[in-house]
């Protein structure tokens, strides 16, 4: 249950962060973080699109390197193919940097 709680205020948080990085292209409208499985799930609503797009992180994991936190996103499926695989190319086994307050909640 304390897994759940703190899982539901990280995702309010990751969610405002990724609405500032992804203002451009469009707003996360939904994000569900399950940091025990180390998923994410993300409704997006990006520009020129008519419907939400369904963005499922299926598996991350957490690095530290030099006083850093990363994250490094193993695999993802979306709802519009042609996305999916232009994130998988740019982000399967490639670490980010994360904020130090999102790699605790992670």
């Amino acid at each position: 249950m304390f897994n759940a709680a703190k899982d539901a205020i990280a995702a309010r948080a990751a969610q405002s962060y990724l609405n500032n990085l992804i203002a451009r292209y469009g707003t996360v409208q939904r994000l569900k973080l399950d940091s025990g499985q180390g998923r994410v799930e993300l409704v997006c609503l990006l520009e020129g699109e008519v419907s939400p797009i369904e963005v499922s992180v299926d598996r991350y994991e957490l690095e530290s390197a030099g006083g850093k936190k990363y994250v490094r996103v193993a695999g993802c499926t979306c709802s519009r193919p042609w996305l999916e695989r232009a994130i998988n190319d740019f982000t399967r086994d490639r670490r980010f940097e994360v904020p130090a307050w999102a790699a605790s909640a992670l």
